[in-house]
């Protein structure tokens, strides 16, 4: 048999950290943070337990990283679903959903996120942080910020202790509410984004992820041992 080529071997590599995103993010929605295990992410993923620490420190940076994937992409989803827009109010609208929508729809995996946040190891940086922080800075400067490195930060702060004041265990604030704050701070009409009333989901299949993770087949290779 033909040695794998070096292109291939990197999208193996690739796909097969994907893959362990996916399952940390479905995992520690279903059954919490404490009951799931590196091992049963690894068994999930299809992985060999060896190549979770491969990729990553540890379960903490493990998990931080899968859920600013699924942030990253469901704020992607949602800033670029038809209609299109270029409008930086519609822009804003959406992506105020979008991050309030995580909270409402997947309450287990975004306590436990902001859980995380707060020990003390607290925020680490990671590429689908980047990613997320990137989309998110844009849409701040497309809204008509003059100063997006004081305007940005703000506005994380902002959607940060919205989706913890949304999750509160015993006292949580209802999501609506919690819109319309963040709606009046930005000057954004309501019917803007996707509203609650409007009874619209902004996924095609909330209980699907994979569309947020490239998790594929892999790469066919020919007879001379070269990707297709």
């Amino acid at each position: 048999m033909s040695p794998r080529s070096a292109s291939v071997n990197e999208e193996l590599r690739r796909r097969s950290r994907e893959r362990l995103l996916q399952a940390a993010v479905e995992l520690v929605g279903e059954r919490g943070y404490d009951a799931t295990t590196l091992g049963d992410i690894a068994d999930r993923a299809g992985s060999a337990r060896g190549l979770v620490s491969y990729y990553f420190p540890g379960k903490r940076q493990l998990v931080q990283s899968a859920v600013h994937r699924l942030m990253h992409r469901t704020l992607e989803e949602a800033l670029e679903r038809e209609p299109r827009t270029e409008d930086g109010r519609e822009r804003m609208a959406r992506a105020i959903d979008a991050i309030l929508g995580l909270a409402r729809d997947r309450p287990v995996l975004m306590r436990q996120h902001m859980a995380g946040i707060l020990q003390a190891e607290g925020f680490m940086q990671c590429p689908e942080q980047r990613r997320l922080a990137e989309l998110l800075r844009d849409t701040m400067a497309r809204h008509g910020s003059p100063d997006v490195d004081s305007d940005y930060p703000m506005m994380r702060a902002l959607l940060m202790g919205a989706v913890y004041a949304a999750l509160v265990p015993g006292a949580p604030m209802p999501v609506p509410v919690l819109r319309a704050e963040l709606f009046k701070r930005y000057r954004l009409g309501w019917e803007l984004g996707l509203p609650p009333e409007s009874g619209a989901s902004g996924g095609r299949d909330d209980k699907d992820l994979s569309r947020f993770f490239a998790t594929g087949a892999a790469p066919e290779r020919d007879p001379g041992g070269q990707s297709k």
